[in-house]
């Protein structure tokens, strides 16, 4: 249910709207605040007429397109990309354009859409408004400020109990001390503003005129209306470019972690060869100069292992045939 703040904001809303000329109002005549956000806030043909004469009014070329698109989803689709381009929405976000979201966010957005509206309905042709807005009353104290610059950092406060610690009154104690500090920070400041040689070397700002400052207000807006139509044709179609979409999921760092783990292991394989290598170089080296077999629980060489195998073949075949004596050893010393 919409509060009290959502009815002054919905009256405040027609009330724009009926200041900048809307055709689509006259013959309304609503006055509750209900039915104003009925309208600015339900979805109706109306609403998307009054949201398409607003884009129209903020984007010329947007007429020729209110007029010519009859559906009214591709028309929703023109609206939502001129928000995205005015960065008062997502170019996606169809709901706010028909009317079916939050009535505070509806409202919100057209009063951003209005104020653009009163922005570009001023008159910019001759710098008139600009000298008005730079002459006023208001804006007079900030003008002579950023003419005629002066080192005076203190707040107006803090100013006015300066001078008041001047004033033929006593002062109390407290303001004395204030006073004092404030004296001495001027000095140094002072000090400070005589070592800055490029402030003395400019000539002091001349007081302005008004005819030279009409003169650099026409300049300026010379300028801007330059810059329009280069906007148009170089400019905006980088600009209304979608950003880059970066994945948010965290495969790619889990498989950069395997892959370093993996990378990490070989690393540490490798680092044994050599150790491993040069163990087995060695115990090739004693198997190659010495040869050694068991036999019967002892270590024997290949030489004494011949022997005994000679020897045993010469018993047998004496066992066979006695006639025939057994190979003394010398004999087999030199057979083998």
């Amino acid at each position: 249910m919409a509060g009290p703040s959502t009815h002054l904001l919905a009256r405040r809303v027609y009330d724009s709207l009926q200041a900048a000329s809307c055709p689509l109002l006259p013959g309304l005549d609503l006055r509750e605040a209900d039915t104003m956000l009925q309208l600015l806030c339900s979805p109706s043909e109306l609403r998307s007429s009054i949201l398409a004469w607003i884009f129209s009014s903020i984007v010329p070329s947007f007429v020729s397109k209110a007029v010519s698109v009859k559906n009214p989803d591709v028309l929703t689709k023109e609206m939502a990309a001129v928000g995205e381009e005015l960065m008062l929405c997502r170019k996606d976000d169809f709901d706010l354009i028909r009317g079916n979201t939050s009535p505070l966010r509806q409202l919100c957005f057209l009063e951003q859409l209005l104020t653009l509206i009163s922005d570009t309905a001023k008159p910019c042709g001759s710098g008139e408004a600009l000298l008005s807005e730079l002459f006023a009353d208001e804006n007079l104290p900030h003008l002579r400020q950023m003419l005629e610059p002066a080192l005076n950092p203190w707040p107006v406060n803090i100013r006015a109990l300066h001078k008041s610690s001047r004033s033929p009154y006593k002062p109390r104690k407290e303001a004395g001390d204030v006073a004092a500090l404030l004296q001495k920070t001027q000095s140094e400041l002072e000090q400070l503003q005589s070592k800055c040689d490029f402030l003395h070397s400019q000539q002091k700002s001349p007081s302005f005129c008004a005819s030279s400052l009409r003169l650099a207000a026409g300049d300026l807006q010379q300028l801007m209306t330059t810059f329009c139509p280069v906007y148009e044709s170089n400019l905006k179609a980088h600009c209304s470019r979608e950003p880059p979409s970066f994945s948010t999921g965290t495969d790619i760092f889990q498989r950069v972690l395997q892959l370093l783990q993996a990378c990490n292991t070989e690393l540490e394989m490798l680092s044994q060869v050599p150790e491993a290598s040069a163990c087995l170089e060695e115990e090739v080296k004693q198997l190659q100069t010495q040869p050694r077999y068991w036999s019967h629980g002892e270590k024997l060489t290949l030489a004494d292992q011949l022997k005994e195998f000679n020897r045993r073949i010469g018993v047998l075949l004496y066992q066979i045939s006695p006639e025939q004596a057994p190979p003394s050893p010398d004999k087999t010393d030199k057979q083998v």
